[in-house]
């Protein structure tokens, strides 16, 4: 495996991929005043060493209005049975679920197009057969998003 290191081009690199992954090579190029080869070369050379894991759509996230909420779930059969896990996974504003160690046992990380979205979720997962008890964090500014 390569050694990881990134130079300022890379970042610029990565910065206008994370901005928009559909750049076209031509147009990132001139950006970093590059040839579309070199850039080209630098992009695969950052997906083999794992600094890009893919290109993706977000969905919800144009124009910053999406809302976000955690959800910490207890469920009273502590984690036997997958029902509540698949039901939690046909839900498409889901965007992660983590199992937790503690007196909660799952994690569920939402982002919506409204409050009103949010609820509705949220009634969801605490009628769920199992769910004896949610706690639930609505974020207010996100000033950190890596992803």
């Amino acid at each position: 495996m390569e050694r990881l290191h990134l130079d300022q081009i890379d970042r610029l690199i990565l910065a206008a991929l994370t901005e928009n992954a559909r750049i076209p090579l031509v147009a990132l190029a001139a950006q970093v005043h590059l040839s579309r080869n070199a850039v080209k070369q630098r992009i695969e050379r950052m997906e083999r060493q794992g600094m890009i894991g893919g290109y993706t759509v977000v969905a919800g996230r144009a124009g910053g209005s999406a809302v976000s909420a955690v959800v910490m779930v207890y469920r009273s059969d502590r984690m036997r049975g997958g029902g509540v896990v698949s039901e939690i996974a046909q839900i498409p504003e889901v965007r992660r679920c983590d199992v937790l160690s503690g007196d909660f046992d799952l994690l569920v990380t939402l982002e919506a197009e409204s409050m009103d979205r949010i609820g509705e979720i949220w009634e969801t997962l605490a009628a769920l057969p199992g769910v004896s008890n949610t706690v639930t964090a609505v974020s207010l500014t996100r000033v950190v998003d890596r992803f």
